[in-house]
Parts: C-alpha cells; structure tokens; sequence
C-alpha cells in the first residue's frame, strides 16, 4: 500500500533522512523504532508533505512526492502528530464532527465508534478539548483523524506521557484500526506497545533504517536493540 524508496529530507543544510526506504502492507501495523533525534517523526512528515521529500513515496501505485499535505490527506492517508493538535476552543464532539467525511463518501468509522473504543471521550463529550487530560486529547486526536476514513493512517508517539491503563486502550484501538483493513504506520519509543501490536518493525539510526523484520526477530536480535534503541 505505502512504498517509500530512496527518502532524503533536510532541514535547512542539515541532512536528516539519508536513503530512507520500507513498506506498509494492507491491514498491516508496521512500527517505526529508534531513539529520539533519528529522524523518525520527519519520515512522517516527508511522507505528508510537511517536510519536501527527495525520492520516491508511492500509495496505492500513485506518486505523492511533490505534492501538497491537503491533497495527500484526501488520496487517504491520515495523521496523528505527536503533539495532537486538537481544537481547543471546541468540544469533544465538536472536534470528532470536524473530521467527518462528507456525506455519501465510504464511512468505516463513526463517532459512535470513537466513543465505543474510547468511552471516556463520550463522557466528556460537551467538554471543550483544551480541558481534557492529555491522556484524553490523545484519543480524541486518533479517532478524529479516524473520522476521515482514511486507508492509511500514520500515528507519531501515541503513547508518550499516558498512564499504562490508557497505552493498553491506545493498543487495542491500533488492532481494531488494523482489523478494519486500515493500514498503520506507528511511530513509537515504547517496545512494549511496539511489540504486541506491530507485524513488522523498522528500526531507525542516523536518518536510515538499520534494522528490518518481525518483533520476534527483533527480540533476538540483542545486538542491535542495544545499539540503537536501549538507553
């Protein structure tokens, strides 16, 4: 579904991804690892049209590189930044309403589902956003986004800050995402979450993939867990 080959993108004279290049299958949840600073969250952003990409980022066969991040958004993917960006001045509902697909367009998700998988968010469904805990702007980011029926759907440190109880509701919503058909690109720091979720992993260094297979392969692979994710 996603093909990216050969992926450069800088900040300035700062050359921060260097030849990036992996895959995400149908259905698949495919974790990017690697330590802060590897490039990680600018891989997404290059993907999105956020950053200008060098190289190639194919979806669905077309060729999105060049083109602008409104326009990406609606060949189907989405994504959820790592720092949420949720609309402060409107409610729970409000902000879930604002990433409704139109009207007679394929809709897989609904709000009925965001609040199913997430109930706390329909009890706090009249609360505006800049109120929520951070625990709860996180999923109401995800499932926002989720609003938009996208076919891919990329999701930047999901985990980051959130009690235990509230990263095992963020695993279970990925599966479920996963389990519509919907392909996930996850960009996560926890193992843990990585681990049980993912099909595949990608481990990043340098601004390159340095490590690629399933997270059984990466548990035995103490060598490179060591190098280039363990603290």
């Amino acid at each position: 579904m996603l093909e990216v080959e050969n992926l450069h993108a800088y900040y300035g004279k700062s050359h921060i991804l260097q030849g990036v290049e992996f895959k995400v299958g149908e259905g698949e949840i495919v974790s990017l690892l690697g330590r802060n600073g590897v490039g990680r969250s600018t891989t997404c952003k290059s993907i999105m049209g956020l950053v200008p990409p060098r190289g190639s980022v194919r979806f669905k066969g077309e060729e999105l590189a060049g083109l602008s991040a409104h326009k990406i958004a609606r060949k189907g993917i989405g994504y959820v930044p790592e720092d949420r960006l949720v609309f402060s001045g409107l409610t729970t509902r409000e902000n879930l309403e604002m990433g409704v697909q139109k009207a007679g367009a394929d809709v897989r998700w609904s709000i009925d589902d965001a609040y199913r998988l997430f109930p706390r968010l329909s009890e706090r469904a009249e609360v505006k956003a800049d109120l929520l805990s951070g625990g709860e702007q996180q999923m109401l980011s995800m499932c926002r986004t989720m609003m938009g029926n996208p076919s891919l759907v990329m999701i930047d440190e999901p985990t980051e800050g959130l009690a235990p109880q509230i990263v095992e509701q963020v695993g279970d919503f990925l599966l479920e995402v996963a389990a519509s058909g919907v392909s996930i690109l996850l960009v996560e720091q926890k193992l843990s979450i990585a681990m049980r979720v993912s099909h595949r992993v990608y481990v990043m260094g340098h601004g390159q993939i340095v490590f690629e297979g399933t997270p059984k392969d990466l548990e035995d692979d103490a060598a490179i867990r060591k190098e280039w994710l363990e603290v």
